[in-house]
């Protein structure tokens, strides 16, 4: 079957991937697609989260369009140049097991096992998510990060000593750094951060 460009469905040509040329000049991509943010060693999100990758993201993680999945890790595959070298794993930002059963498959779980192809790197679950937190949508960097205390949770210890986190976009962090606390007090030497977007 002919491959369709995910973004505006016209047929990709034979050297194009999920994403159409015309597409791929025409998204938003990020002045800081790659910065150093405390705790992490690296912060890597190749776009802008607006039209039509918010609209993207929402339809994967809300309406179950795993077809985006992908053109999310082809955008997402072409930014991996920019982590360090000592990465040696990735490890999806974990939900909830009830929200987990509500939507049915984890976005950022799903980018990991596209990822993992694309990189080589192995997949790491070595955090939970042990609370069922509100919704972060419309909270301030402060209450987000109140709201994410006692979130997440060891639950093996690490074999990778510089884990990348993965998930769809960045926000203000917060949840990324409360996954990389539990990480880095558990002795892993290094965290990073994989997004496809930042807001």
């Amino acid at each position: 079957m002919p491959r369709c460009c995910a973004f505006c469905g016209v047929r990709c040509e034979r050297d194009e991937g999920h994403v159409c040329s015309g597409c791929k000049r025409d998204l938003r991509y990020s002045d800081r697609c790659v910065e150093a943010a405390p705790p992490f060693e690296a912060v890597v999100a190749p776009l802008v989260y607006a039209f039509p990758v918010d609209a993207a993201i929402k339809a994967l993680k809300f309406r179950r369009k795993l077809f985006y999945v992908p053109a999310f890790v082809e955008l997402m595959n072409d930014a991996t140049k920019h982590l360090p070298a000592s990465a040696d794993a990735l490890l999806p930002v974990p939900l909830h097991w009830w929200r987990h059963v509500v939507r049915g498959f984890n976005q950022a779980d799903e980018l990991c096992k596209s990822l993992r192809k694309a990189t080589g790197l192995p997949v790491t679950r070595a955090v939970k998510r042990v609370r069922a937190t509100p919704s972060q949508t419309g909270l301030s960097a402060p209450q987000r990060k109140e709201n994410l205390r006692g979130a997440f949770r060891l639950a093996r210890k690490p074999r990778a000593r510089h884990i990348v986190i993965v998930d769809d976009v960045i926000t203000t962090g917060a949840t990324a750094r409360a996954v990389a606390d539990v990480l880095l007090d558990a002795g892993v030497d290094a965290v990073s951060l994989l997004a496809l977007a930042r807001a």
